[in-house]
């Protein structure tokens, strides 16, 4: 009885302080979300739901909601996409793998608001450095305002937030890649399986748990991610690329409402949470299974 009951008590005081750490904060935004706020974050008087109610009458609400999922699907899936050929590259022995590593992985070490800066200068609708490229290369004659319409402001977005999260998702499928044995290769080229087979027979479905933890870990980091939205449009032109992120800190920073923040704050939390329990949870069926 004793010796069953040893690893919780010793993990009991880490889990303690954890659920401090967490636990609290979201004690004090659930508090905030259910009373009238003031802009200095005084407690005014109870409301309940009003903050609720007064957020899902705000139609701005639901577009910041849609254009998160839409940010969050295609940055996700298409860093995943583009991650994968570059780890399997990666993983084969050639000359300068080490340095075509680095070169990988360097973009992880500089500030996500400092790249987002670089790619606003770059994307400049008059001295931009994508701007003068194309036109240089005969592309284009006329200059394109990247981040000052809708059109194009978006797809740019979704297009750095793949870039920047490249670096991390490599390095968890070549941590994942690094742990399939050679021997299975030989096997099946023995038995005439070509490059195609192999992946699709022995690669794959070995990598699959990393690819379910860069899906997941990917999916809170992006749904969540506020420097590269911020740092190029501020959520502009017209409010047309914001997501709930950026929403939550005009609220609470620019308008004053953070009662409605906080209401903001805990529908994220909630979608993440559902979130991670089902994929989790369907993961782990399909792993048993």
């Amino acid at each position: 009885m004793n010796r069953s009951f040893t690893p919780y008590i010793l993990i009991l005081p880490s889990f303690l302080l954890a659920a401090a750490i967490i636990l609290w904060p979201v004690g004090e935004i659930v508090s905030l979300a259910l009373h009238d706020v003031n802009r200095f974050g005084v407690l005014r008087a109870f409301n309940g739901f009003d903050n609720f109610r007064e957020l899902f009458a705000d139609p701005d609400f639901y577009a910041a909601l849609w254009r998160t999922l839409e940010w969050t699907v295609a940055v996700v899936l298409g860093t995943l996409v583009v991650s994968a050929p570059i780890a399997l590259i990666l993983n084969e022995d050639f000359y300068g793998r080490g340095l075509a590593r680095i070169l990988i992985m360097l973009p992880w070490a500089i500030s996500l608001t400092m790249t987002a800066v670089i790619w606003r200068w770059a994307l400049n609708g008059e001295s931009g450095m994508l701007n003068s490229g194309l036109r240089d290369l005969g592309l284009m004659d006329q200059n394109i305002q990247w981040l000052a319409q809708a059109s194009t402001a978006f797809p740019m977005q979704i297009l750095i937030g793949v870039l920047v999260s490249i670096p991390f998702t490599v390095t968890i499928f070549l941590g994942g890649l690094s742990s399939v044995p050679v021997d299975l290769y030989d096997a099946a080229a023995i038995e005439g399986a070509g490059r195609w087979g192999q992946f699709r027979l022995i690669t794959l479905p070995l990598l699959r748990p990393f690819i379910n933890i860069a899906f997941v870990l990917n999916t809170i980091y992006v749904f969540n991610s506020f420097p590269i939205i911020w740092a190029t449009t501020q959520g502009g032109p017209a409010n047309s690329t914001d997501i709930l992120v950026t929403y939550l800190y005009k609220l609470g920073f620019r308008l004053g409402k953070l009662g409605e923040a906080s209401a903001v704050s805990l529908i994220m939390f909630a979608i993440l949470l559902v979130f991670t329990i089902i994929y989790v949870r369907l993961a782990m069926r399909e792993e048993a299974a």
